[in-house]
């Protein structure tokens, strides 16, 4: 059996593994041809205009909170899937699970969904950055919620969610919710008219 740290944390070789993950997810979005960096040839650490080029280019911004609460949710899935199960090979999937929905989200089907039902309008996919940096925030959302009671970690997300709603009419509910099953009284809600 694999060592933790004391507390139960997560073995060197897990997250060897989960870097490997991420650095493939790299990789496949590079081959697919989004950029690397933000194609204004800077990086910025917070990019706050949510109907900007500058979304889903750097390395957090309004939908930073949604990756977070999928790491909520991953643990969740996976302490049900895999209860009593190792926490290492639970951390993977879920960063494996992570940086699927990253390659899944740049493909043209998925860009055209979003500006087809959501609105994203403007919306061309993220940069390589931008979503190795969001495998990263849902792996602290997920390490949050290993650490928190579930309660805690509930009220976190559901702020989480209450504050991107507030001030972008956006978050991860209304995001599934319009990706799948498109609304118009949302959609102009949220356009703001």
């Amino acid at each position: 059996m694999a060592r933790t740290r004391k507390g139960g944390g997560i073995a060197a070789r897990y997250w060897l593994m989960a870097i490997g993950i991420t650095l493939a997810a790299a990789i496949a979005l590079v081959w697919m041809g989004r950029p690397p960096i933000c194609t204004c040839g800077t990086i910025k650490l917070w990019a706050g205009a949510a109907h900007s080029a500058d979304n889903s280019q750097h390395l957090a911004d309004w939908y930073t909170p949604s990756h977070i609460v999928h790491g909520f949710l991953f643990y969740a899935l996976f302490w049900l899937l895999w209860r009593g199960g190792p926490r290492g090979p639970r951390f993977v999937a879920a960063v494996a699970l992570e940086a699927a929905w990253e390659v899944a989200e740049n493909t043209r089907w998925v860009i055209d969904r979003y500006r087809d039902a959501t609105m994203a309008l403007g919306y061309t996919g993220d940069s390589v950055i931008n979503s190795v940096a969001d495998i990263g925030w849902m792996a602290l959302g997920y390490l949050i919620a290993s650490r928190l009671p579930w309660r805690v970690t509930a009220a976190i997300g559901v702020g989480l969610e209450l504050l991107t709603l507030y001030v972008i009419r956006d978050n991860l509910t209304l995001n599934v919710l319009m990706l799948v099953w498109p609304i118009d009284a949302i959609r102009v809600w949220q356009s703001g008219a």
